[in-house]
């Protein structure tokens, strides 16, 4: 299995013009972050946890040539913004894209991309089929998903864990019997939004500390604002066994 983050950033500390913070004037290209998400290659078949607004530049980037099914953390904005763009894979693969997401973030998407579900379609309109799924292990091209669910502050949203792999962004709070379904991972990714606590993020001690408990072969950290800083200098202050994620970083599992 093939996992690479397509995008580390966050719409939160996105630099503006002229901006002569460290992070928005750095050459370092692991302090470029897009939004978050992340692609998974396995047995032969394509899939990717949410579809921000730098979706169409991330695919590209990568040069993927195919998109199976797309996993839904949340609906908010930063992680949904980029759906129109799965256009390209409908005229390159000849098929529509699964979709799975929970039954509350079906109306945001409707909403948000309501030409997608009219009536009398536009022609070229994204070709999609909407899979609903609840916090219990589903299959997606026959790869079993094990939904883990946390809170972004007050929202629900869902973690991801595929084989030994757990995805968990836009979050601050696990419950204990939720933390059971990610014993015995590998390979652990925890967002943390900045050194500082957030309300509705993990701070970087924070989800040092929640990937510590697992002890995985590796841990990463993603969903990272510029208000974090460089990512050399916040590197060389993480554990051995912690990485900060960047774009386009890959790994093999």
């Amino acid at each position: 299995m093939k996992i690479t983050f397509l995008g580390t950033g966050t719409s939160q500390g996105v630099p503006v013009i002229a901006c002569p913070c460290p992070v928005c004037i750095s050459q370092d290209k692991k302090d470029k972050r897009l939004r978050t998400s992340v692609m998974i290659e396995t047995n032969g078949r394509v899939l990717v946890i949410d579809t921000g607004p730098d979706f169409r530049q991330q695919m590209l980037r990568e040069e993927v040539t195919k998109l199976d099914a797309i996993l839904y953390t949340h609906d908010h904005k930063d992680h949904i913004a980029g759906l129109d763009d799965v256009r390209a894979f409908n005229f390159v693969n000849q098929r529509e894209v699964d979709l799975y997401l929970e039954e509350r973030v079906i109306p945001s998407i409707k909403r948000e991309f309501s030409y997608i579900f009219a009536e009398n379609k536009y022609p070229g309109v994204p070709r999609i089929k909407l899979n609903t799924i609840e916090n219990t292990t589903f299959t997606v091209c026959g790869i079993k998903v094990l939904p883990i669910r946390a809170f972004h502050y007050r929202l629900p949203v869902l973690g991801f864990r595929i084989e030994d792999f757990t995805y968990i962004t836009d979050e601050n709070y696990i419950q204990e019997e939720e933390k059971e379904k990610i014993i015995g991972s590998r390979y652990l990714v925890v967002n943390a939004l900045r050194k500082q606590k957030h309300i509705s993020h993990f701070s970087l001690s924070e989800a040092v500390r929640l990937i510590n408990e697992f002890s995985p072969r590796r841990g990463y950290i993603t969903h990272i604002s510029h208000q974090m800083g460089l990512h050399k200098e916040v590197q060389d202050e993480l554990p051995p066994n912690i990485r900060m994620a960047y774009d386009g970083l890959t790994i093999e599992i």
